[in-house]
């Protein structure tokens, strides 16, 4: 049988980084939707973690959701549950309310749609309280930007010119027009943030 999995170098440096904030941010119980799962590794990694929430991993891309799925087979996590296809950018999600969101890597490696499409989603399934929680490299208007993140940005853009680093303001007024507030800001490895938005 041929093993689905999909590996990312960089997951095992950001899980557990990632895993610290979750742990300060998360309810106890309820449904976490995580949007854009990739691989699926910080899925199968971090619910086990969170015994008390139901893992929903989603993707839009078929491939990404067989990593999933397998990384899902070969995890304990007893409510890690099947991914299900979902395109951050569509109007139409298949949920009608979530107790938090998760959201890895998606935001610079996307078209300025699927960051509009999730502050959008957040905003309509989240509780008044409940977080969304973005990880990933961004452009600050008061902090200079690493020459690595420069340059990886650059290289983004080659590749698609839709994609790149968001700058920080744009996702804040986003997330202001769907009635979420920034609430944390924390430095990551490799000079990443994560983001916490709560729904007010």
């Amino acid at each position: 049988m041929i093993d689905a999995r999909r590996f990312a170098p960089a997951t095992l440096r950001n899980r557990d980084p990632i895993g610290a904030v979750l742990a300060d941010e998360l309810p106890e119980q309820g449904t976490l939707l995580e949007v854009a799962a990739g691989t699926g590794e910080h899925a199968a990694y971090l619910a086990p973690r969170f015994p008390g929430l139901a893992w929903q991993p989603t993707d839009p891309d078929e491939d990404a959701l067989a990593s999933i799925a397998a990384w899902r087979d070969a995890t304990a996590a007893s409510r890690l549950l099947a991914p299900l296809k979902l395109d951050a950018a569509s109007a139409d999600w298949p949920f009608t309310s979530a107790d938090a969101m998760l959201c890895v890597n998606m935001i610079h490696i996307s078209p300025p749609g699927a960051t509009v499409g999730l502050m959008a989603g957040a905003g309509r399934l989240l509780p008044v309280g409940g977080p969304l929680i973005v990880y990933g490299p961004f452009l600050e208007p008061e902090v200079v930007t690493a020459p690595s993140n420069l340059e990886f940005d650059a290289s983004l853009k080659a590749r698609n010119p839709e994609w790149g680093l968001r700058n920080m303001d744009w996702v804040d007024a986003l997330a202001a027009a769907n009635g979420l507030q920034r609430t944390r800001r924390v430095q990551m490895p490799a000079n990443n943030l994560t983001l916490v938005y709560r729904k007010l």
